[in-house]
């Protein structure tokens, strides 16, 4: 068990070892996976930690949820935006 730091803070210099000594845990610097795509060098950061995983979890929802492909515009619309975010994330 222990600590995982997330977010701009967790780039700070020093931070995981003073907070090993606050903590008395070990302490890791978390970066988002599951990063596909053109911006995944731009975003394998800590910083981006929480702006990642909720687009993520949005998506995989949406995804679920999302309605059956049709013959309607909407439908339409809605493959397409399907098509390019499982290109991007995946």
């Amino acid at each position: 068990s222990g600590i995982v730091l997330t977010g701009g803070g967790a780039i700070l210099e020093g931070l995981p070892e003073i907070a090993e000594q606050i903590f008395d845990l070990p302490i890791r610097r978390g970066s988002p996976s599951r990063i596909g795509g053109g911006l995944a060098d731009h975003v394998a950061s800590p910083a981006f930690g929480t702006a990642v995983g909720l687009t993520l979890r949005a998506h995989a929802d949406w995804m679920r949820e999302a309605p059956a492909s049709g013959g309607g515009p909407f439908s339409r619309v809605a493959e397409t935006i399907r098509g390019l975010l499982r290109e991007f994330f995946q």
